[in-house]
């Protein structure tokens, strides 16, 4: 028998049409989402909530502050997803995961809170700038008279005035960007 919803929580049907949309995202941009079905839409009804609480869906496995700039980074899909994927095979909250774990060759485990420093990570261009940029081979550095825009979810670059409002390979939207160069 099933329980009655409680007030201000997200109906299956809801649950059901945002995992549909992300696991729609993630397949065509080459990621996985967790094959129990029952645990993702446990993870769906906590970014819908969020959603609700905060305005913007945050991690539903971490605390978010309500101030949307303190919590970009935890905006789902997380600037840490890419990371903890490379690194531990899932995300955080494990919504996301890498092949073999969706084709179940592979188990999800703990990983470590990469927020904050906790974990290694990937240097950040904006914050550890490359000293001498002539030295660096390839860069662009003075080659672009647009400022290049880089989506902190994944990666994506562009060059052009603004960010684009939604990010063409992670969906993220313009708050996520960040100026690169």
């Amino acid at each position: 028998m099933e329980q009655p919803q409680k007030p201000g929580q997200p109906t299956g049907e809801e649950k059901e049409r945002l995992f549909a949309r992300i696991l729609s995202d993630a397949s065509q941009s080459g990621y996985y989402l967790n094959p129990d079905k029952e645990y993702a839409l446990f993870l769906m009804n906590g970014l819908l909530v969020n959603e609700s609480r905060y305005g913007y869906q945050s991690c539903p496995c971490r605390l978010s502050t309500g101030i949307p700039e303190r919590d970009l980074d935890l905006v789902c899909p997380c600037d840490y997803r890419d990371a903890d994927l490379s690194e531990y095979g899932m995300c955080y909250c494990s919504l996301y995961v890498s092949k073999e774990i969706a084709e179940g060759k592979k188990q999800t485990a703990s990983i470590p809170e990469r927020r904050g420093g906790k974990a290694k990570s990937a240097p950040n261009p904006v914050q550890d700038p490359v000293q001498d940029p002539e030295s660096a081979s390839g860069s662009l550095m003075g080659r672009t008279s647009l400022p290049v825009w880089r989506c902190r979810a994944c990666g994506y670059l562009c060059a052009r005035e603004d960010p684009p409002e939604i990010c063409p390979i992670c969906k993220a939207q313009k708050e996520r960007f960040e100026r690169f160069m």
